[in-house]
C-alpha cells in the first residue's frame, strides 16, 4: 500500500485498464452486485476529501493521487439472483447467506484493481471512509457519514462503500517502510493449519 503520491496525471487508458479489471472479480452466481464511483476530476476530487479527514490528517500528499475509487457492494444484487430458477431461494433470506458475498465480492474486485495498479508500475492504497476520529463515539456516526457521501455523489441508498482506493504515481521520497511493521507481520506458521487447526 502505498499512501503517498506525486503530483501526477494518469493517462485515461490507465485509468481504464484499472476500472475494467474490477469487472474479472469473482462473483457468487454471477451477481457481479457491485458498482464503482470513479472520481478524476479534480473539482470531484476536492468534493471526495472532506469525507476521508483522518487519512489526510495522516498523509496529507494522498490528495495527490489523481484517481479515487469507491467500490459498492449492492446486496440487492445477490438476494435477487438467488431467488432466480436455478437457485430458488425465493424468500431472498440473508440467513442462507454463510457470509456476505457482496461485500466480500466487492472486496475482490477492489484487489484486482490494487494489483493492476501494481502491473501498470503504479502505487495504490485500500482505506476506509469514516468521520473525524472525534466523532466516532458518537451513535450512528459512521452511517451519518456515509449517508453525507451518498447525497454528495448522488450514490443510490441501497450501495454501500466499502472504502475508497487512491491510485496514482509512488511519491519520489517515500520513507523506507517501519520496522516494526515487519515484526508485526504474522508468518506462514501464525495462519497457516495444514490438514487441521493447530497443525502446521
Amino acid at each position: 500500500m502505498v499512501r503517498r503520491f506525486a503530483d501526477r496525471p494518469l493517462g485515461s487508458e490507465t485509468v481504464d485498464r484499472i476500472l475494467a479489471s474490477a469487472l474479472r472479480a469473482p462473483s457468487a452466481g454471477f451477481a457481479q452486485g457491485w458498482a464503482f464511483l470513479a472520481l478524476t476530476e479534480p473539482e470531484d476530487l476536492d468534493r471526495f476529501w472532506p469525507f476521508v479527514p483522518n487519512q489526510v490528517r495522516h498523509t496529507p500528499d494522498l490528495r495527490n493521487a489523481p484517481l479515487v475509487v469507491i467500490p459498492l457492494a449492492h446486496k440487492a444484487a445477490y438476494l435477487e439472483r438467488y431467488a432466480e430458477p436455478d437457485k430458488r431461494w425465493e424468500d431472498r433470506a440473508e440467513s442462507r447467506w454463510p457470509a456476505p458475498y457482496w461485500h466480500i465480492d466487492t472486496g475482490m474486485a477492489a484487489l484486482m484493481m490494487l494489483l493492476t495498479a501494481v502491473d501498470e508500475g503504479l502505487g495504490a492504497f485500500f482505506f476506509w471512509i469514516m468521520p473525524p476520529v472525534s466523532e466516532l463515539e458518537v451513535d450512528g456516526a459512521v452511517q451519518v457519514h456515509l449517508a453525507a457521501l451518498r447525497a454528495e455523489f448522488g450514490i443510490p441508498d441501497d450501495f454501500t462503500p466499502i472504502g475508497a482506493i487512491a491510485v496514482g504515481h509512488r511519491a519520489t521520497d517515500l520513507e523506507p517502510q517501519d520496522p516494526r511493521l515487519s515484526h508485526r507481520r504474522r508468518s506462514m506458521a501464525d495462519v497457516v493449519h495444514r490438514g487441521g487447526w493447530g497443525r502446521h
